[in-house]
C-alpha cells in the first residue's frame, strides 16, 4: 500500500491527535497510530496483522448490535468507496466500552482500485478532570479509591445541590440508581479480586458514558448512582437504557481466560419540587428492586 511507503507521512500520522489505523481490503491491519493505542490500551504491535473484527475493537452501536461481522462501517466504505462516520462504543482493552466518533476513508492504488480504508476516531467520553480539581477531591475525600468515581459524600452533597437548584429555579433532574446483579456470586465463584476488577471496568463503562454535566458515582459495594441533569422522563430512561446496555455488552475476563457476563439492574426516576434526598434515594431504590424482582438486567422508570 503507498501510503505506508512514505516514512515522512507515517509519521505525521502518528503525531495527529485521533486514533487512526489503516487496513487492506481484506480488514488485515497494516498501521495503528500512537493515539489509537491510547485510547484502546492496545499497542500497535498487539494488532498489526490481526483483522480488525478479530475480538478487538469490537463496535458496537447505540443499539448494542455489535457492527463487526454486520455493519461495519469499515467494510461498507470499501466495498462500495463511500466515506463514511458514525458514532460507535469501541471494546478497550481493559474490558470497558468507549464512545468514539468514527470517520472511514477508502484508500485506491494507482489504478483507482480500492486497496483498503483508513479510520480515524476521537475519544468523546468525559474529559479528564483538571489537576486542580482532582486534588480537591482528594484533599476533601469525596472520591472512591477503587473505582476513582465521586463517592456518597460527594454524591449526598451533589444530590442536596440539585434538589436546592430544583425547588428555587423550576428545574429537574434524573437519578438512576444501578445495582450489579447476582454479585455475590460473582465474588464466590470468581474471587473477591476479580470483584474488584469487574467494579474498575463497569465504573469505567458509566464514567465514559456520560455528559460533562452528568455525574457517574459509587453509592457503596455494587451499588453505583448516575445524575443526569437536563432530562425528561424519555430522555432519562433512553440515558439508563444506555448505560445498562453497554455495562452488559462490555467484556469481563478472569485470570483462566473465561469470559464472565455482567449486568446491572436500574431505578431512574425524575426529581420532584417537593423531594428530599430521603424521598428521592426511596423513590429509586423501590423501582431497582422492581428491576431486581421481574427479572434483572432492566431499567424501571417511576
Amino acid at each position: 500500500m503507498n501510503i505506508l511507503q512514505d516514512k515522512s507521512l507515517l509519521t505525521l500520522l502518528n503525531r495527529i491527535n485521533d486514533g487512526l489505523y489503516i487496513v487492506d481490503r481484506n480488514r488485515t491491519i497494516l498501521f495503528w497510530n500512537h493515539q489509537a493505542e491510547l485510547i484502546t490500551g492496545y499497542e500497535a504491535a498487539e494488532v498489526l496483522h490481526s483483522h480488525c473484527y478479530d475480538n478487538i475493537l469490537m463496535h458496537v452501536d447505540q443499539e448494542g448490535r455489535l457492527l463487526c461481522h454486520g455493519g461495519c462501517p469499515l467494510h461498507a466504505s470499501i466495498s462500495d468507496g463511500q466515506e463514511r462516520s458514525a458514532v460507535v462504543y469501541l471494546h478497550h482493552k481493559e474490558g470497558h466500552r468507549v464512545p468514539v466518533a468514527v470517520t472511514v476513508i477508502p484508500l485506491y492504488d494507482k489504478k483507482g482500485r480500492i486497496e483498503g480504508a483508513a479510520e480515524f476516531f476521537t475519544d468523546k467520553s468525559q474529559r479528564q478532570h483538571l489537576e486542580e480539581e482532582i486534588s480537591f477531591l482528594k484533599s476533601q475525600v469525596l472520591y472512591d479509591t477503587l473505582t476513582a468515581l465521586p463517592n456518597r459524600r460527594f454524591l449526598d452533597t451533589a444530590i442536596s445541590n440539585l434538589l436546592n437548584e430544583t425547588r428555587h429555579y423550576q428545574m429537574t433532574f434524573g437519578l438512576v440508581f444501578f445495582d450489579i446483579d447476582d454479585f455475590k456470586h460473582i465474588n464466590d465463584t470468581y474471587s473477591h479480586l476479580f470483584g474488584d476488577k469487574v467494579l474498575k471496568i463497569l465504573s469505567a463503562t458509566l464514567n465514559k458514558n456520560i455528559r460533562s454535566s452528568d455525574i457517574a458515582g459509587r453509592w457503596g459495594g455494587e451499588e453505583f448512582l448516575i445524575l443526569l441533569k437536563y432530562v425528561n422522563a424519555d430522555s432519562l430512561m433512553e440515558k439508563a437504557e444506555k448505560l445498562r446496555m453497554l455495562v452488559s455488552r462490555s467484556r469481563y475476563k478472569t485470570s483462566e481466560g473465561e469470559y464472565v457476563k455482567v449486568t446491572i439492574s436500574g431505578g431512574a426516576t425524575l426529581a420532584r419540587r417537593d423531594d428530599d434526598s430521603t424521598t428521592l434515594l426511596k423513590r429509586a431504590d423501590t423501582l431497582l428492586y422492581q428491576s431486581k424482582s421481574s427479572g434483572k438486567n432492566k431499567v424501571t422508570l417511576g
